[in-house]
């Protein structure tokens, strides 16, 4: 008896169908709000994740401003950037940054939990952050086929 030999399934950029999630960020620890989204946006949550192709999802956090973090990280956790001059470089610690710019404390977390190649420049770019509970992608979410993920608010939720 010949056995039959099967292949490994492996998408094609045709067949992906990109969903779109929210996820409300109120109360919820950085960390694993990070770990949920990082995983949307790859495409994991689908069977037919693939390495290679971008099979994941658009995801849309809204009310970044209320994420919480644990024990003393407001005070100690920093973010650095550099001007590229001598004596340029800027430290900015979380509690400021989530007061004026929450949106890059949940992106810069999420961009952290990407693989590092060029797709994840472009799984990025399929984050969409807001400090406040509107947002402006209203019809993609209705026209979206996707179920609400556990810790995500339907449009229908936010509104009651």
């Amino acid at each position: 008896m010949k056995l039959k030999r099967v292949r490994t399934y492996s998408a094609k950029p045709s067949e992906v169908e990109p969903a779109w999630h929210i996820f409300n960020a109120a109360d919820r620890p950085l960390g694993r709000l990070a770990v949920e989204v990082a995983r949307i946006l790859q495409g994991k949550h689908k069977p037919t994740y693939t390495p290679h192709l971008l099979t994941g999802d658009f995801v849309i956090v809204v009310n970044a401003s209320q994420t919480v973090t644990t024990g003393q990280k407001p005070d100690q956790k920093v973010y650095y950037r550099h001007s590229g001059y001598h004596g340029g470089l800027k430290t900015t610690p979380l509690k400021v940054m989530l007061d004026k710019h929450p949106d890059r404390v949940i992106r810069s977390a999420v961009a952290g939990m990407l693989p590092k190649n060029l797709l994840a420049k472009r799984m990025l770019r399929r984050l969409k952050v807001y400090g406040g509970p509107d947002h402006p992608h209203e019809a993609q979410v209705k026209g979206s086929s996707a179920q609400p993920e556990a810790g995500t608010t339907s449009p229908e939720e936010s509104e009651a």
